[in-house]
């Protein structure tokens, strides 16, 4: 998975020409939703009182125009201040981050790694969880036989290494995923690839030319954030999040457009509320 999305020269993310958004890519994300996502979350930003926006994730640079003070951090390399405060603002990083996939087997997990059968990548059990997978796998994964379940201990050294350098300020992650108690409705594992805006489930196909992701496991998300020294606001759905920054004038300062344009700022907002708000979940954190 990080040789397909980050490989310097054939990564899906990182080779020359990438273009993964919007109508052309193959998936949207919620910052091509604009201008109604920006002025919601530059208002929550004001809200907290902070001036300074660190855009950490998925479509970076498209939430420039509405901040001041705005720095865009590259998600792998998350290249910070050595000390800073501000407003960071992780939109769905965490699920593009690379897994390891294991399967139960009686009381044991295996991993499952890439193999090569012919012309094909295919997906081989090999060897044995190892201490720390394990112990996040006893904590955050799946009880039921057979289980597929995907370990991402990348989140934690992220959040961990962003901890360390910023003195105080607030941290929102917005991503879709689910809870320990959702994965029995994922007995497969969750891992996925799109291609002009179809999902799969064979995600060894056409390696580089496909997104891969995971369901974010927000338990283990918010378990690693907490142990990193951020303290938990608020863990809720994205339309309850952005329903309380709007309620105030009930949109008004995010539809403030003449006709044409309104008819369409009213669009976004909906699609923001009713299509991606009830799937995607959003944790906001503080750091003092």
């Amino acid at each position: 998975m990080a040789e397909a999305l980050y490989h310097p020269a054939l990564g899906y993310y990182t080779r020359v020409g990438a273009a993964p958004f919007g109508a052309s890519g193959d998936f949207y994300t919620a910052t091509q939703v604009q201008p109604v996502f920006g002025r919601l979350i530059a208002r929550l930003a004001r809200q907290l009182r902070e001036e300074r926006f660190f855009d950490w994730g998925a479509g970076a640079e498209s939430m420039r125009p509405f901040f001041a003070d705005y720095t865009a951090i590259d998600a792998r390399r998350g290249e910070w201040p050595n000390r800073f405060r501000g407003f960071v603002f992780a939109n769905e990083l965490f699920d593009a981050l690379p897994v390891d996939v294991f399967v139960r087997r009686g009381d044991e997990w295996i991993e499952r790694r890439v193999g090569l059968s012919g012309q094909r990548f295919v997906w081989k059990e090999e060897r044995a969880a190892s201490h720390a997978q394990l112990e996040w796998l006893d904590r955050f994964g799946p009880e039921e036989e057979d289980a597929i379940a995907e370990v991402n201990l990348t989140s934690k050294k992220m959040l961990c290494s962003l901890a360390a350098r910023m003195e105080s300020g607030w941290l929102l992650a917005i991503d879709y995923g689910v809870t320990r108690r959702e994965l029995v409705r994922f007995p497969e594992g969750t891992l996925m690839s799109y291609r002009r805006h179809l999902a799969s489930g064979e995600v060894l196909d056409e390696p580089g030319d496909r997104d891969i992701t995971a369901h974010v496991n927000f338990d283990a998300l918010r378990s690693a954030a907490t142990e990193c020294g951020f303290r938990e606001e608020r863990f809720e759905t994205l339309a309850s999040l952005l329903l309380r920054v709007g309620e105030s004038d009930a949109f008004a300062f995010a539809l403030n457009a003449p006709e044409p344009m309104a008819t369409g700022l009213r669009t976004q907002l909906k699609t923001l509320l009713y299509g991606m708000g009830e799937t995607f979940r959003a944790v906001l954190w503080r750091k003092e």
